[in-house]
This record gives structure tokens, sequence and C-alpha cells, in this order.
């Protein structure tokens, strides 16, 4: 291909992607600040408070989304999963509370002065005794560690009536060991002391497993007879816990899982909730479950009558409702907003965010906005948009995709060109990166020919009001770039040799103005204006038409929508 006809095919492409990015009429998507000082800034919403559309999903009639895969159980652990990490067996507690009742084997000091001297240990023989020289044997087996003092002072006071004190002390308790057995991962014999909780032996035995065993239906036998039940739930929401004192040979069962139901959407965390009966009323779930706010509907996917069964119900109806083993329920923020929020930037007096109704626009808003007209630019008025934020992100990286594509994906003849061509995929791959690190804004052009369009506002829409400004801005491929006084005689060649003039890789007919309001022209087209900035792009030498094609594409994109011209750097390399 000749030189002359690459460059025609070069400015044809040029001529089309302004076209593009020029509408006769209608909103402009453009980038940037303008000429808004830092301070006057706004920082968008963060996204913890921003109103967002709720995601309804697939939909099934009038039952809202029923689609089990939306609901995805994946990798949801059934609650209190975690409870069980070793974080009890590390614990001992040294049995001595005052609820500790006496068992044989344990030690008793016993100190007495006066009538009777005595200061000895007495063990806890196997008929709960102790005895006591010169009183006999006192019954403490079964008395609370609390009132073995009393009980042995009166034993003695009954003997030696006058002129006597008594000290009593549970020196030490007897070791016991406990089967844990059931539904859990280790089963078998552990020790511990009869003060321990359920826990501590649970967790010696590696917890309860989590696939078959129940949290809610653990048993504490002795001698084949329950003596107490334990409920985990009561313990991970309220801190209750049963605590009967351990004796040798006691055994936990810990039964199989009960019915599950999942849980999942708008709550604090997803899990999957026992049941302790084949069916349990809504309340009791939402006694478990931490929803978060403005949760308004719950789906529940489950089995009825011995057929799939899909309800879609508001928050009030749905707690009437009874639940059973195997129902998935979704919570959702599933309601419409009567109000949106937006915010301002620039020169305004006033708050920066502002509630308006869903249906609000743009005029009534700035005209609810004060402003000094000495010192604001109502005429370049513009607004920042999420969604068209994004569109201008997936068209820029859609364009990156296919500029590596038209590159990378070419042919090499020889060694020496396949050697060349790894070298210049790199700097390929340079580029896009330094491309991805910009963000477009999602910038819309509202105020032409001095007339604002009355657009509808969106939640997180934010509208710029810039400065009346004295100066002009240069950049791109220009020696010095740098802020001007604006003078209207000038042109924008003037302003360039103000500047230094071009740079070597400069490209004299791809020279843009962006305007305060977010439009973006073509110099020779355009009358300059306060406030205005000149963009000069780079040429592309690339002999790859298909090559130079996307990156004068992304080029012009950057430009537009960020107003950042790209160095191209060694990419002038390319062949």
């Amino acid at each position: 291909m000749s030189r002359r006809r690459f460059w025609r095919a070069w400015w044809s492409l040029w001529t089309l992607l302004f076209a593009s990015f020029s509408m006769p009429s209608g909103a402009q998507l453009v980038s940037d600040k303008g000429d808004i000082p830092r301070e006057q800034q706004v920082i968008p919403l963060p996204e913890s408070l921003e109103r967002t559309v709720p995601s309804i999903g697939p939909h099934t009639g009038t039952f809202g989304p029923v689609t089990p895969a939306a609901l995805g159980t994946g990798e949801i652990l059934p609650f209190g999963a975690n409870l069980f990490s070793g974080g009890f067996r590390g614990v001992r507690a040294s049995g001595l509370n005052p609820a500790y009742q006496v068992m044989p084997g344990d030690q008793v000091t016993v100190r007495a002065w006066g009538a009777l001297e005595l200061d000895r240990v007495f063990p806890v023989d196997a008929q709960g005794n102790i005895f006591v020289p010169q009183v006999g044997p006192v019954q403490v087996q079964g008395v609370s560690a609390g009132e073995l003092d009393k009980r042995v002072k009166s034993a003695i006071g009954e003997v030696f009536t006058d002129n006597v004190s008594v000290y009593t002390n549970l020196q030490g308790v007897q070791p016991v060991a406990v089967f844990v057995t059931g539904y859990v991962k280790n089963p078998g014999r552990y020790a511990g002391i009869p003060g321990d909780s359920v826990l501590n032996f649970l967790d010696q035995a590696s917890g309860i497993d989590i696939e078959s065993g129940s949290f809610r239906d653990i048993r504490i036998l002795r001698n084949g007879k329950a003596i107490a039940t334990v409920d985990l739930y009561a313990f991970l929401l309220r801190g209750e816990l049963p605590r009967p004192q351990f004796a040798e040979g006691d055994t936990i069962v810990v039964g199989p899982r009960g019915p599950m139901v999942t849980v999942t959407g708008d709550v604090s965390q997803a899990h999957r909730y026992e049941l302790v009966s084949t069916s349990v009323s809504v309340g009791a779930l939402l006694d478990w479950v931490q929803l978060k706010p403005g949760v308004s509907h719950a789906l529940i996917n489950g089995v009825r009558g011995g057929g799939p069964f899909s309800a879609y119900l508001p928050l009030d109806e749905f707690r009437r409702e009874l639940l059973r083993g195997g129902d998935e329920i979704l919570f959702s923020v599933d309601q419409r907003l009567d109000t949106i929020v937006v915010q301002v930037e620039g020169s305004y007096e006033g708050p920066t965010r502002f509630t308006v109704p869903t249906d609000a626009r743009l005029m009534e808003l700035l005209d609810s906005i004060p402003i000094n007209p000495r010192l604001a630019d109502v005429t370049s008025v513009s607004v920042k948009r999420k969604s068209v934020a994004l569109r201008q992100r997936e068209s820029l990286r859609e364009s990156l995709r296919r500029l590596e594509a038209a590159y990378l994906g070419a042919s090499s003849a020889t060694a020496e060109e396949a050697e060349i061509r790894v070298k210049e995929a790199a700097l390929i791959q340079d580029f896009v990166k330094r491309a991805e690190l910009l963000a477009p804004t999602g910038r819309l052009v509202v105020a032409r020919h001095g007339e604002i369009s009355n657009i509808g506002l969106q939640d997180g829409d934010i509208i710029t009001i810039p400065n009346k400004s004295d100066a002009l801005f240069i950049s791109g491929e220009i020696l010095v770039p740098q802020a001007m006084v604006f003078n209207p005689k000038d042109r924008v060649d003037d302003y360039i040799r103000r500047a230094g003039g071009l740079t070597e890789r400069a490209d004299s007919s791809k020279i843009l103005i962006a305007r305060q309001n977010g439009e973006v022209v073509a110099a020779k087209d355009a009358r300059l204006r306060p406030g205005d900035e000149i963009l000069v792009l780079p040429a592309i030498p690339s002999k790859n038409l298909q090559v130079a094609s996307v990156l004068a594409e992304i080029l012009y994109n950057l430009a537009v929508t960020t107003r950042v011209v790209l160095d191209i750097g060694n990419l002038s390399r390319l062949n």
C-alpha cells in the first residue's frame, strides 16, 4: 500500500470517528472535571449509601424469581459451623466455682482452732464423707462448694459447742473421663473436670460433623438416662447453655441433623438453619436471621403436597407462613423508591446532596440552586452519570481487546520477524495496561448553544456547574503543556506557538477542543472560549493499517471520555 493511500485511509477513519462523537443534536458523552477547583469537586456517594435498583432476577408468572439456580446454595454453611475451632478445649476452668458439688475423690482442707486444733487435707471417700478426728464422718457429697464451709462447721459445732473456729476449703477436684459419640468428627473418651462445659468435650472430639450432626439435639447420659439436653442455637443466639456437673463415665450423644432451611439474599450472612420439627413458623426463623435494612419481600422455594412450590411474598405476608425442611428462602430489598439522591459540584451555594422525586428533571433542580452569576458559568452545566461511565469503560475495553487481537494475532514469516513481534507485543500490552488505568466518568453534554436540555435525573447523578474562567489549557503532544490567559483574538496556532510548538510525534491535523460543558470538537471547526482545553493527539505511524485504525480509535475515545492524551511512547516503532 502506498504512503498516500495509507494516510487517505487514516484521514477517512478520523472523519468517521469524529462524526460518531460529534452528534448534531442531543447529548454527547464526555468526561473529566472541567474547570472545577478540587475543593468544589464532590466525592461520589459510596456504594453503602447509594440506592440501587433492586435486582429481581428470573420471573415465573406473578410469583417472582423461582429459578433454583438463582438461590445457588454453593458453599453456604450451617449456622454455627465455625463454633468448634479449638477455642474451648484450650481453656480449662479450675472447677472451683461456688456451684460445684463435691464428689468422691475431691480434696477438702479443714482448719480449726480454739477448743479443737486441726489443719489437714481430707479426701472424700466412696461414701461421700470426710473423717474429722474427734468429730467423726461428715457427709459432704453433693454439697456445693459455696455451702461446704457451713456444713463442716455445723458438724464440728455439734461436738465442740464453744470456743472453736473453723475454716474449710475445697482444694482440688477429681478429674473425670466422658464419652463423646454420635455425629461428631472424632468419637472417643476425653478427659476433663466435672465443671467443664459440654462445649469443652465436643471441641476435644473436633466438633460436630456439620454435614450429618445436629446442633440442636445433644443429650448428656448418665447410667443410660438423660440428665440434660443441649440446643446450641440458644448458646449461639443468647448465650444460654445448660451446665450439668459431669461424672466419671457420662456420655455426650450428638443426634442426627434435623430438617434444614437455606437462607440467602439481603441478610447479614447466608446460612443453613436446622429445624427441630418438620415445620416451623417464620417468626422463629426471623429470630435467628439478621435482615439488612429495607428488606421487603421473601421468595420461598420448596416442596408442598408432593410437588414443587414457589411463592414471592411481601415480608408481612411471609411472616404468616410455615417453613418445612428443604425450603430455600431468599430475602430481598424489592421496592420502588419515591426519591433519588443527586449531587452538585462546582460554583454554587448550599448543600452538596439533594433528595428529589424519581421523575425530577434537571431544570427543576437547577432553578432551586442559588449561584453567584459573576462566578458560575451556567451555560456550561453538565451531568456525570454512572451508567454512561460504565458504557464508556466497556467500549474502551472492547477497543483494547481488538487492538491486542489485531496485532498479536498477526503471523510472522521469518524467525527474525517473530522475534521483533515478541518485543512489539510487550509494547502493546504496556499501552493497554496504561489505558486501562484511565477511568471515564460518564459526562453528559446537556448545555449547547446557550440552552440546557431538561433531561430526567437518575439516582447518583453528579451535576457540574463550572466556574467562569479566564484561562485556556493546552496539553497532549505539546513541548510545554500549560495553562494560559485567554485572549479572544488568539487562535489555536497562537497558543501552540506560545507553548513551544508541537512535539515530533504530534499530528497537526488531529487537534481537539474540550469545552467546559464536556463537549469535544475539532479545532479547525471551533472558536475558542475561556476554559477550553486544546488537546493535540499523536500521529499513528504503524504500517499495519488495522492496528493503526484501532489505536486511533482508542486514543480518540480516551481524549473524549477522560480529556487525557495518552502517550503512545515506543508504539511509534511498530511495523
